[in-house]
């Protein structure tokens, strides 16, 4: 989660094998593509019925894991982790698909609000000196109070698999691009949330050490204070949510592909609001305190699996991009460098171009515009202009399928329940040096239900930022050459 919150990873991430897809670097040339009605809505079913406690102990994942990393890269230097979509490690209490949905809009929503505020304080100058701590700072004395559930207002979609500490416990912990600051709830809780491992407990590893109040990685939190030498931070997030505890440093881990030492993370002893299920979060922004950053990785990627789905993938870090993959321009903004800005130019419909002026795209030099990719927002926005255009020219090639009432963010949709299979216009992002990446048909017609109604996921935003959400990214592989500053998309690599 974004403010709203290396070396090698890896995601493992399953294609449903009855979907028939295009393949993501087909040329513009193929006008029309299948979604499989049944495959994705036995998905939705299934997704509600799956059970966590079904999945092997972790140790024997890991072991399992690792085994298979190790056949694969038996001469590779990096680290790997495992990617889980949420629903694989908490179990959902929603007893319809629907309301799951809508759930997870709820969410979407407000890690988008969080994101164009973050984004809205840099741009009007706000600096960190104008930024306090909350009133309800955190006392001594609170840090003796019982453990409490946090009431769950935004949550990240998928969760890598991190050792902390020396020795290593094993968290799973979000996965943030759209963020900067590493952090995970610590004993004793003034207020927790619910998590699905034991609460880290600083005093079982040797390797944790507090930082000081003058040291380098305190002077770049936007947010600090000082206690008896010893700084503290406080992440806030759009919706209200946020944690606040020590500044520290410790040991992360990684399978047994290997460890980094003294890497900034924030020690939360009072976190409210946020990652049910998740002990806390990795930022992979651009900042400089981002694990990325703080790591001097030259690369990282991941792959997403569908959130409905029980499998996995891998995150990496400093590995080359695959061969077939349509690469572009990684960008940067000069007022925030936490974002990963593409140079998006346009779109298009069943092979042909939407008029969209390019501007609409564009990231300008007051920093406005541009359009980001982010792993923790579900739903891609566009500026109304352009998707309303986008919009009109899908519905304009989908008018054989039967029509339905909107949903939430959603304004298209269709009821798709008296079908298998149905051919739909294929849907591109073209790219600014001419290249273009073709989306797979449920990567932009997805259920909201279980019971048939498909819908259009895009979704406009009056923000002058623009974003690609992590359904339009599920299974490609999105590799970001940072020494390089590109971007590169490749499918089915998880």
């Amino acid at each position: 989660m974004a403010s709203n919150p290396f070396i090698f990873v890896v995601l493992t991430v399953s294609l449903f094998p009855s979907f028939t897809l295009s393949r993501t670097l087909l040329s513009e040339t193929t006008t029309h593509t299948d979604l499989d009605v049944s495959a994705s809505l036995q998905h939705a079913h299934a997704v509600l019925n799956f059970d966590p406690q079904t999945l092997l102990p972790f140790d024997q994942q890991q072991q399992l894991e690792e085994e298979v990393q190790t056949l694969t890269y038996p001469n590779a230097s990096y680290f790997s982790v495992q990617l889980h979509p949420r629903e694989r490690l908490y179990k959902t209490s929603h007893k319809d698909y629907k309301t799951l949905v809508l759930s997870r809009l709820e969410r979407d929503t407000a890690r988008v609000n969080s994101l164009t505020t973050k984004l809205q304080l840099a741009l009007h100058g706000v600096k960190k000196s104008d930024l306090q701590p909350l009133e309800t700072e955190l006392q001594p004395e609170d840090l003796s109070t019982p453990i409490v559930s946090g009431v769950s207002q935004g949550s990240g979609e998928y969760f890598s698999r991190i050792g902390v500490g020396k020795p290593s416990k094993p968290f799973y912990m979000v996965l943030d691009t759209g963020s900067d600051v590493n952090w995970l709830q610590c004993q004793p809780c003034s207020d927790c949330y619910q998590q699905s491992d034991p609460i880290f407990n600083p005093s079982s590893s040797t390797s944790y050490n507090p930082l000081s109040c003058a040291s380098s990685q305190c002077a770049l939190l936007d947010v600090s204070a000082c206690r008896s030498n010893k700084c503290l931070y406080q992440v806030s997030y759009g919706d209200g949510s946020f944690t606040v505890g020590d500044f520290v440093t410790e040991t992360l881990s990684f399978g047994n592909s290997g460890s980094v030492n003294t890497i900034a993370l924030g020690c939360g002893h009072d976190n409210e609001g946020l990652f049910v299920g998740a002990a806390g979060l990795l930022g992979l922004g651009g900042g400089p305190l981002s694990l990325t950053s703080q790591t001097k990785a030259s690369s990282f990627s991941y792959c997403l699996v569908d959130r409905d789905s029980g499998r996995s993938s891998t995150l990496e870090f400093n590995s080359a991009p695959p061969a077939d993959s349509v690469t572009t321009t990684l960008l940067k903004n000069s007022k925030l460098d936490t974002f990963y800005y593409v140079g998006l130019t346009g779109m298009s419909v069943g092979g042909q171009p939407v008029s969209i002026p390019t501007s609409l795209f564009q990231l300008d030099a007051s920093g406005n515009g541009g359009i980001i990719v982010d792993s923790g927002t579900s739903i891609t926005r566009l500026q109304t202009q352009a998707y309303n255009s986008l919009r009109d020219a899908f519905v304009k090639l989908t008018q054989h399928l039967p029509s339905t009432s909107g949903v939430a963010l959603f304004d298209t949709c269709y009821d798709l329940s008296s079908l298998r299979s149905v051919k739909v216009p294929t849907v591109s992002f073209q790219f600014s040096d001419g290249k273009s990446l073709q989306l797979p048909a449920k990567n932009y017609l997805i259920p909201v239900d279980s019971s048939g109604t498909f819908c259009f996921a895009f979704a406009p935003t009056s923000s002058s930022l623009s974003i690609v959400g992590n359904v339009q990214q599920q299974g490609t592989r999105v590799s970001f050459d940072l020494a390089n500053s590109k971007v590169a998309f490749s499918s089915n690599k998880c």
